[in-house]
């Protein structure tokens, strides 16, 4: 089975561009960050052409997330348990489906903006209600596997100059240690092996051409319990998506599984 996230930064714009990835990477199994439109304006019908069922959870403009599956989706949750809110809202950032016996949670943690910024303690409240989540969960003899835009970089390596981030978020203690806390719940990070570099980044700015100069950030994870990680054949980013006119910002993360 072929499972893979990616942060499409728009699903209206990236269309044709996701529908041809699926075609050519053969992915079973997709979690889907940042959607920007709501229900009515998801494609339903062309990825359903497409051969996916699709498990959504949008609300407008910003946010939105799915699971994309060819293998089967059954016990959908919508939005994580016990997320807080901000500004009063619930924002639509988590979506979990079970896909051809595999559960899967596709999730868009909040950015946090800035360290001085109430979206920052917003991020390190809704990391916890995930840790809660996957505590839930993750037990058991079922592969289970969080995937999504986790906004934090695990390692001073994954971003392409630590000087650069100096004071910022990303990269801060608590926020690698809302990482700690959900590798406690027996979860492990499934490390995507490099191609073309050292580090394999998978978010690169539009600007100041960062994607040729290389000057990316890895923060599209994947974290499975012992069931999901003993199954991993091979984890990579697709680099090459990455590429050309109309792009993302973010490449896809790529798990094969045995079986």
């Amino acid at each position: 089975m072929r499972i893979a996230t990616w942060n499409v930064n728009s699903i209206t714009v990236r269309l044709e561009r996701l529908l041809s990835w699926l075609e050519r990477s053969g992915t079973d199994v997709l979690c889907l960050q940042e959607l920007k439109c709501g229900p009515e304006a998801f494609p339903a019908e062309p990825l359903r052409a497409a051969g996916y069922e699709a498990a959504l959870h949008a609300s407008g403009r910003w946010n939105g997330v799915a699971v994309l599956s060819r293998v089967g989706l059954e016990a959908v949750t919508t939005g994580l348990p016990g997320a807080p809110e901000y500004e009063g809202v619930v924002e639509p950032r988590a979506v979990g489906a079970t896909c051809g016996g595999v559960r899967v949670w596709s999730v868009y943690v909040p950015n946090g903006r800035e360290v001085d910024h109430p979206h920052y303690a917003y991020k390190l409240r809704w990391l916890e209600a995930l840790r809660e989540t996957a505590a839930a969960e993750a037990a058991g003899g079922a592969p289970f596997a969080v995937l999504g835009d986790f906004n934090v970089a695990p390692r001073d390596e994954d971003v392409w100059d630590r000087a650069a981030f100096e004071g910022a978020t990303h990269v801060t203690a608590a926020e690698r240690a809302a990482l700690d806390a959900l590798r406690e719940t027996g979860l492990s990070e499934v490390m995507p092996r490099a191609l073309k570099y050292d580090v394999p980044f998978t978010y690169w700015d539009y600007r100041q051409l960062c994607f040729p100069k290389n000057r990316g950030m890895r923060i599209d994870l994947v974290f499975g319990n012992a069931p999901f990680t003993a199954a991993v054949k091979d984890a990579y980013v697709d680099r090459e998506e990455r590429k050309g006119k109309g792009a993302s910002d973010h490449a896809p993360v790529v798990v094969d599984l045995a079986g």
